[in-house]
């Protein structure tokens, strides 16, 4: 069979410029190891920045996220129990949604026409540095071929899109934190109408939320912690020796319908195209969710992906996709050094001492009592780059 383009993955990301090349009326197939429920079974964060809403709306796929989702004017940030509200609306003009990356995920699957191929297992990638890219999978024991004009990648960090590229193509950036994030999904309200993060010298805390009556918070613990030394009588525990008395006390606890350990990492590949393939989202970049850039950096990623291939194959100019890496990747670069940056405010570092923490302090108190260091916060977290 053949397809004008193939995209590996079923993600957001995937889906995302799957929507916007059939929009166009760019002929695209999806191709998803993962069956529809293993997709969206995955829980992930949902703070969505303007550009990200925008785009949502432009596709047709805001409706109910504009009905459910709940805008965010600002946000709240502690240090050993010392508060700091930042007014995202009042500094710079704009706001955040609260929306479930997994809602997402589900409005653009039930908008999508075009073909999706889920349970396409052994995906290889072949020829896409020439011009006649093909792609091999196997679907229900039968071997199968589809040729097309691209390959866009957006397969996560671990998918087989940015493994196919040959080693001395590639230049690769990461830092691993040594430590992550214990999370908990629970059916309670939220501790506050905003998220809350926390530094403590027990280590950081996020109370985030997914709805009036669901919440998700976080703790930080050592990158060798084991899920199962943690009761959620232990999480509560800490989650509130972490927080200000206001907002512990205002944590409703109950069982855990969702627990999970995330490592976290900060990671970059370079270039993003490979002659006729080009990677998006995780396959090209992961930030740790301290900044709440992930969805938003994949969105931003597709957005212009999906515009350099529409001018490719529509408007057959090949000024888009020659432009698509430099351009993408000036964005990621500074989502990722916010994102680093709030990192090294708001948590404890093994190797850090007394010395770094005080230094996190100075720059704490810099912040609250700086109007120009509390917008620049503002305009990176809600996505002005």
């Amino acid at each position: 069979m053949r397809h004008q383009v193939v995209i590996i993955g079923a993600g957001p990301a995937g889906l995302m410029l799957g929507r916007l090349l059939e929009i166009a009326g760019v002929d695209a197939v999806i191709l998803e190891q993962r069956s529809p429920e293993y997709v969206l079974g995955r829980i992930r964060a949902g703070v969505l920045e303007q550009g990200s809403v925008d785009l949502l709306r432009r596709v047709g796929a805001g409706g109910r996220m504009d009905a459910e989702g709940h805008l965010h004017a600002g946000a709240s940030f502690e240090f050993d129990g010392d508060a700091l509200r930042i007014d995202f609306a009042e500094l710079v003009g704009r706001q955040v949604m609260v929306y479930g990356q997994t809602e997402v995920t589900r409005d653009l699957m039930a908008l999508r026409q075009a073909p999706t191929i889920y349970g396409a297992e052994d995906v290889a990638l072949h020829d896409f540095g020439g011009a006649a890219p093909y792609v091999t999978y196997r679907k229900d024991g039968v071997e199968q071929r589809i040729d097309c004009d691209f390959i866009a990648g957006c397969d996560g960090f671990h998918g087989v899109s940015r493994a196919s590229v040959p080693a001395g193509a590639i230049t690769e950036f990461q830092r691993v934190y040594p430590f992550g994030w214990l999370g908990v999904l629970v059916d309670q309200p939220p501790a506050a109408d905003e998220l809350v993060y926390a530094h403590h010298a027990r280590g950081f805390a996020l109370c985030s939320q997914r709805s009036p009556s669901r919440s998700r918070y976080y703790v930080q613990v050592g990158a060798d912690e084991k899920l199962a030394d943690w009761s959620d009588d232990r999480f509560w525990d800490e989650l509130r020796a972490r927080l200000s008395p206001k907002v512990a006390a205002a944590v409703q606890t109950g069982a855990a319908i969702e627990k999970s350990i995330a490592p976290l990492r900060s990671f970059v590949a370079e270039p993003l195209r490979f002659g006729r393939l080009f990677l998006a989202g995780d396959a090209a970049h992961i930030v740790p969710p301290t900044g709440a850039k992930g969805l938003n950096l994949a969105m931003s990623d597709v957005e212009m992906l999906g515009d350099a291939l529409i001018e490719a194959l529509v408007e057959r100019s090949d000024a888009g996709i020659d432009a698509y890496s430099s351009r993408v990747l000036r964005r990621i670069w500074k989502a990722e050094r916010f994102s680093w940056w709030m990192t090294n405010l708001l948590h404890v570092f093994p190797d850090g001492g007394d010395f770094g923490r005080r230094i996190q302090r100075a720059e704490f108190d810099y912040l609250a009592g700086s109007r120009a260091a509390q917008q620049s916060l503002a305009e990176n977290y809600t996505g002005a780059f």
